[in-house]
């Protein structure tokens, strides 16, 4: 882990371990036997039991596939689940796992879901609870293939490789929207996707899978099963299996005044009513699990020692704010249908048996596994494909300048004494009236309204530019009719109505309705028709009929501040994070850095914060807090029942205006920031809750809670936690906020803050994360180090006393190990956190976070030894073998080199003869040569045998190195 403060170097962490002199940093805690706890979203109870839900941690709609032992290298079933993470980058997660219950992140299918400005925070579009949503994963004739929707990205794609924990995954798009998707590969391996909400349709891919060859829509629908108790809302997530001859879909459904359940239907046909005799629906339906709310998500095949297979089910259940979390649920058959948990129950929090077995050493090993972590930012993840995905960069448009800063609208006072070029849409009446103008001589009535959309238009064909932020006002008046209406400024090229400003106006005043929208690449500028409406409602609302006058009407174009998507935003920039990390929105690769400062992760701000960013989810349109709008926001899932998070930033960097800290955030959001204003830094606390306002005052929104600022003075670094508590309520979040001047001494800011509950809207639409941040509202170009992210499990609020003894164990248990049973890198990697952990324990502990963050991280790499050792030690040597010319004659060389304590015995053998070395000392090396006495020699190998004696006893082993072809003279 990174280093604690006043902690000491690693040579005088070595001379330490050599003497016997490590100190206890201040906290008596006597080693007991290493038992290490399982991760922090494990359930595994370490007793061949586990308890539901799994992961502790927001992991929706779960698509889970298994490969047989007899398909993959390891010889034994692995299985494989993704998940939905909407606006996150990197996205589709593919998690690994032996035993089901417990899982790791090895992989992801994508870096980006596009480059456009919708999932990279540019230009006012945002992704957020939109993306990527509802993956199905399945495995057919060695390839991996994953579908899901994107809700606003171009609707459904198509992913496939040949190696899912490290390949290159190749993405085809189908070119429309398919609501959950479920890939589903036929006995003769004819590939459909089945979707929908409601009903159940089914595509069928053509042979290579890049193209919807024929639709079946509405295979069957809950209309159906009109009256059945167990049918309901939502009807939709259906996965598709085949299981003794019938077909079967998983689907979940929300009946009213009933709890989210499981339904299943089953059929011999798969198709139904589209190859059943009449045309009937085939699919029969039936209950199958209605408890607790554990609902939507995959059968899990699971192989039997007699050769058979068993299926259970692994559902996800709300449990906000920690988000949507699966459950492993096992199922009993009869008559081909299955019951679920323990006769239909499933408790929360319920214990069932681990359906697969796996020896001590790996079911150790497993659960120490998660899917979150700590993370010294030492830029040490492994690489991956998907850091390395490839886009065409589209050039930027030009534009036409004298269309810019000019107003755009004819007759936009009225005065001209007619009333074109506007006109009427909708049955509406438009006419100039001089009675009461908002100025000047006349404005425009707008009568005989009978909907909505009843107004006026002007056409602006040719005038409106792509990509082009324009300020839209008009001014508005009405006498009679609802208190307050609401207007909307709207545009319309043919792909249905978007608004470009709206505001309320009150009866009997003039109101200013203004924005600023700037027009999309998918806009057609040649068919841009403006046009005021109010808002739409069935059946028609009140507002749809007032009369109303305008005036002052006026569209103007801004100078172009559009940012377009840039080669040096999406290329890799040398930095690689954990896979448990995720950024909020698709990052800006130019502005943040594990390499800038060694082991430190920088954020940079690359643009000031606007306000102008909106939820394009919401019909209403609603503003982003500033946080929300801020890119390069990097993130972690949360973890229940409680989780402590700290981190140390180093502010040195941050210019005024800057905001950077630690966050808890959904939609709502607490977070612990430091501000920069007027050359000082203040530390506090902002608590962001419902109800969710439309407009937003961003400057005031973020303003720190009373009771909770600290002048920072001349501190360059400061150390915050965020205790984060879902328990008490259950069903909230409540944050207490610590910081630290030196890590050790640590002071609370202020009471807890919350609470943080489920947004009804489902803006976000996924639990609460936490995330490190650092956002510009002045100017760009600051920055903010980061030198670690810690995670425990215990708040300070508990009042335990910090607890070395878990770590004390692990390391005293590093000490009884043999390397000689051991791969050297298995080996290395352990001895790197051992490192880590004995540098910490030297120093003094402020938090459990400092003790936990080191334990965790040598324990993994202990479990991981216990899988990987041998049953006879190895010697520590090398071989190395070369050709070199010897006058015209090759000559063969061999060295040997000894890494080992003691003496090492070695002989080789060649083509061209044996040679010994006798003893190499310890740290030494050898060399022994073979003359060949020919002009030119092929490519060969060297043999080389050594032995030794270790720890009493003899240790042999077989050595070979391979040398080149060589010609001489």
């Amino acid at each position: 882990m990174a280093a604690r403060p006043r902690s000491i170097s690693l040579l005088t962490v070595g001379m330490l371990l050599c003497a016997g002199l490590v100190s206890t940093g201040g906290v008596a805690n006597a080693a007991g036997e290493w038992s290490p706890k399982p991760s922090y979203t494990s359930t595994d109870k370490g007793d061949g039991t586990y308890s539901v839900p799994l992961l502790r941690a927001d992991v929706p709609d779960i698509s889970v596939e298994r490969v047989p032992a007899a398909e993959n290298k390891e010889h034994r079933d692995i299985y494989y689940m993704i998940s939905t993470t909407m606006h996150l980058s990197p996205g589709a997660p593919i998690m690994k796992s032996y035993d089901l219950v417990n899982w790791q992140i090895v992989n992801y299918v994508f870096n980006r879901a596009d480059i456009g400005d919708a999932f990279s925070l540019r230009n006012g579009q945002t992704s957020y609870g939109q993306g990527q949503w509802a993956s199905s994963l399945r495995y057919h004739d060695g390839k991996f293939y994953v579908v899901f929707n994107t809700n606003n990205l171009g609707g459904a794609y198509i992913y496939r490789t040949g190696d899912v924990e490290n390949g290159k995954w190749e993405r085809t798009p189908l070119g429309r929207g398919l609501h959950d998707p479920s890939l589903f590969f036929d006995v003769d391996g004819t590939a459909y996707i089945f979707y929908g909400s409601g009903g159940t349709s089914a595509v069928r891919l053509n042979s290579d899978l890049t193209a919807i060859a024929q639709d079946y829509p509405n295979i069957f629908t809950a209309s159906n099963y009109a009256g059945r108790p167990f049918i309901g809302g939502l009807f939709e997530g259906a996965q598709f299996y085949y299981i003794d001859g019938y077909y079967y879909a998983v689907i979940i459904t929300w009946p009213s005044g009933q709890g989210r359940q499981v339904v299943m239907f089953r059929s011999k046909e798969l198709l139904g009513r589209y190859t059943s005799a009449g045309g009937v629906n085939t699919y029969e339906a039936r209950g199958v699990l209605n408890s607790n709310g554990f609902a939507q998500g995959s059968l899990v095949p699971i192989s039997r020692a007699d050769g058979g297979t068993d299926w259970h089910g692994m559902f996800f259940r709300d449990t906000f704010p920690i988000g949507r979390i699966p459950a492993l649920i096992p199922a009993t058959w009869q008559d081909g249908w299955p019951t679920f948990g323990n006769n239909g129950v499933v408790p929360v929090d319920g214990v069932f048996g681990k359906p697969i077995k796996l020896s001590p050493q790996e079911e150790a090993l497993e659960r120490q596994k998660g899917v979150v972590a700590s993370d010294d930012f030492a830029n040490d993840a492994p690489h991956k494909a998907y850091m390395d995905e490839e886009w065409t960069i589209p050039a930027p448009p030009t534009y036409d300048e004298s269309l810019i800063g000019v107003e755009l609208l004819q007759n936009q006072g009225f005065e001209s004494g007619t009333v074109s070029p506007w006109a009427a849409q909708f049955g509406a009446t438009v006419s100039r009236d001089t009675t009461d103008p908002a100025s000047g001589l006349a404005a425009l009535k707008v009568s005989n309204r009978t909907l909505n959309g009843s107004g006026p238009n002007q056409y602006l064909n040719g005038k409106i530019q792509r990509g082009v932020t324009y300020a839209v006002s008009a001014k508005i008046k009405y006498s009679s009719g609802p208190s307050s209406i609401r207007f909307n400024l709207v545009a319309d090229w043919g792909a249905g109505v978007q608004t470009m400003a709206s505001g309320n106006v009150s009866a009997g005043q003039w109101a200013t309705v203004s924005g600023q929208y700037t027009v999309p690449a998918t806009a057609n500028p040649d068919n841009f028709k403006f046009a005021v409406e109010t808002p739409w409602a069935n059946p028609q609302p009140p507002s749809s009929s007032v009369e109303y006058l305008i005036d002052d009407v006026s569209i103007i174009g801004q100078p172009v501040t559009t940012e377009y998507p840039a080669q040096e935003e999406i290329a890799p920039n040398g930095s690689r994070l954990d896979p448990v990390w995720e950024w909020n929105h698709a990052p800006d690769n130019r502005y943040w850095s594990l390499t800038d400062r060694d082991g430190w992760l920088r954020l940079t701000t690359g643009k000031v914060v606007t306000g102008q960013y909106i939820y394009t989810k919401l019909s209403n349109r609603a503003e982003l807090a500033w946080f929300e709008e801020a890119r390069n926001t990097l993130s972690q899932r949360t973890f229940g029942p409680r989780q402590s998070v700290e981190t140390k930033m180093d502010i040195s960097g941050m210019k005024n205006g800057d905001v950077a800290g630690l966050a808890a955030y959904n939609r709502g959001f607490s977070y612990v920031a430091v501000k920069r204003a007027g050359g000082q830094n203040t530390l506090g606390v902002v608590n962001r809750v419902q109800p969710f306002a439309v407009d937003l005052n961003q400057t005031t929104l973020e303003n720190f809670v009373p009771g909770t600022t600290v002048s920072l003075g001349d501190a360059t670094q400061v150390y915050v936690k965020a205790d984060l508590d879902f328990t008490s309520p259950v069903g909230q979040l409540w944050t207490t906020f610590y910081y630290s001047l030196d890590g050790l001494e640590w002071t609370q800011l202020g009471n807890r803050v919350g609470p943080q509950t489920l947004d009804g809207s489902l803006a976000h639409f996924m639990g609460h994360r936490v995330g490190l941040f650092d956002y510009a509202t002045q100017e760009k170009g600051g920055h903010v180090d980061f030198d670690y992210y810690l995670l425990s499990d215990t708040l300070t609020a508990q009042n335990k006393p910090l607890d070395t003894s878990a770590l004390d164990a692990a390391i005293a248990y590093a000490g009884t190990l043999d390397k000689h049973y051991y791969p050297k890198d298995a080996w290395a990697a352990m001895q790197a956190a051992l490192a880590g952990a004995t540098a910490a324990r030297a120093g003094d502990f402020g938090t459990q976070n400092q003790i936990d963050a080191p334990e965790r991280a040598l324990s993994y790499q202990l479990a991981r030894l216990g899988t990987l050792k041998t049953d006879a030690p190895s010697l520590e040597v090398s071989v190395v073998a070369d050709t070199r010319c010897v006058g015209e004659k090759v000559m063969v060389t061999v060295e040997v080199t000894n890494n080992e304590a003691v003496h090492v015995k070695a002989s080789a053998e060649s083509a061209y003869g044996a040679r010994p070395f006798g003893s190499v000392p310890p740290g030494k090396q050898k060399p022994r040569s073979f003359p060949t006495n020919e002009a030119s020699v092929a490519a060969g190998t060297v043999t080389v045998a050594v032995s030794a004696t270790l720890n009493g006893e003899p240790v042999s082993a077989s050595l070979t190195a391979d040398y080149a072809a060589r010609s001489c003279g």
